[in-house]
């Protein structure tokens, strides 16, 4: 992300603007824990700096990875720069209609040439392991009902009324209304970032100029995982749903408020920031690890929120346990997952 700081202290208006688009779009490829390569930055800038197109850019990353193809198919770089790029084609767009074609519309474009199925709704049932629920799943909707749920979570946003809201009222709106359509998840993959490119154009429709996208470039993996507990609930574990989380994304979002946003709080054990224990560390390094086997101590430090000597500390237990092995040096090598 240091790679755009420079234009937004210049303070060139287009510049910073392109600067601040591409920060999201490379930002949003953290919910799957993607990472974006070299090449994808250095062309990003010649788009920031004006000597190419966005449709340039797109050109280049599709002639870059036929003549590199990757071997490594499981860090799926090629598609975090893909969609990269389409998302900050998308943003820079002033177009938008509030509609399920406009939802599926904006799918089909960020994963065109990705996924076989972009743009189409599911027609089988899924679940997804998620590290904030320790493995367990949200219940999300079943393939036979996608499309009529779809079309009355809109009709239903359709017919609201914002007038007379304060902004507190209108962000836990906001809340319920984003958090249901991502709880539908009409698509096999791709759902978050999805929603986050319809809820930054839906929100530049209702008039929000003022969008710190910033968020979603930063905090991309809070914004998931607040989805996440925004639609699960174990009463026989006293878990219940809660939008606390995303309503204070939100808030910082739209209002400049400066809640804490700490993944770690959000895991269904860390519930009110009890202390998460020795295990539940390690586990969550594992499966950052097992997510992107080439992350780096420091990330996982930052994305988790606990010191580097810690971090280091688990690594080296899952290293003597035999479930990991570092394949290569520190900086240019990978994870082996062994178990």
């Amino acid at each position: 992300m240091d790679n755009f700081e420079e234009y937004l202290r210049q303070g060139e208006p287009n510049k910073a603007e392109k600067a601040k688009v591409w920060k999201t779009a490379i930002g949003l490829q953290l919910v799957d824990g993607l990472i974006t390569s070299d090449y994808l930055i250095a062309t990003a800038k010649k788009n920031i700096e004006g000597d190419i197109t966005i449709d340039k850019v797109k050109k280049l990353i599709d002639s870059y990875y036929k003549q590199h193809p990757l071997k490594d198919t499981e860090n799926r770089t090629e598609e975090a720069d893909k969609v990269s790029a389409q998302i900050a084609e998308i943003l820079s767009e002033q177009t938008f209609t509030f509609s399920p074609a406009e939802y599926l519309t904006i799918h089909r474009r960020l994963f065109q040439g990705v996924y076989s199925d972009a743009g189409k709704i599911r027609d089988y049932n899924i679940t997804k392991q998620e590290w904030v629920l320790n493995g367990e799943t949200v219940l999300y909707a079943s393939a036979e009902s996608l499309r009529a749920t779809l079309d009355y979570d809109f009709e239903q946003e359709k017919k609201f009324n914002y007038k007379g809201l304060s902004p507190l009222e209108i962000i836990e709106h906001l809340a319920h209304f984003i958090s249901d359509l991502w709880q539908i998840h009409i698509f096999g993959e791709g759902n978050t970032r999805t929603t986050a490119i319809f809820l930054i154009k839906y929100l530049r429709k209702l008039g929000v100029k003022e969008v710190n996208n910033n968020l979603f470039a930063e905090h991309s993996w809070y914004f998931r995982n607040a989805l996440v507990r925004a639609n699960y609930e174990d009463l026989s574990k006293g878990i219940h749903k809660t939008k606390r989380h995303l309503i204070h994304f939100l808030a910082n979002l739209l209002l400049g408020e400066n809640h804490l946003l700490i993944n770690r709080e959000l895991h269904i054990q860390s519930i009110d920031t009890v202390k998460v224990d020795n295990d539940t560390v390690i586990d969550t390094v594992f499966y950052l690890i097992k997510q992107n086997n080439k992350i780096i101590a420091a990330e996982i430090s930052e994305r988790l929120k606990i010191s580097l000597s810690t971090v280091k500390r688990k690594i080296k237990e899952l290293k003597a346990s035999g479930k990991i092995e570092r394949i290569g040096s520190d900086k240019t090598g990978y994870w082996k997952i062994i178990s």
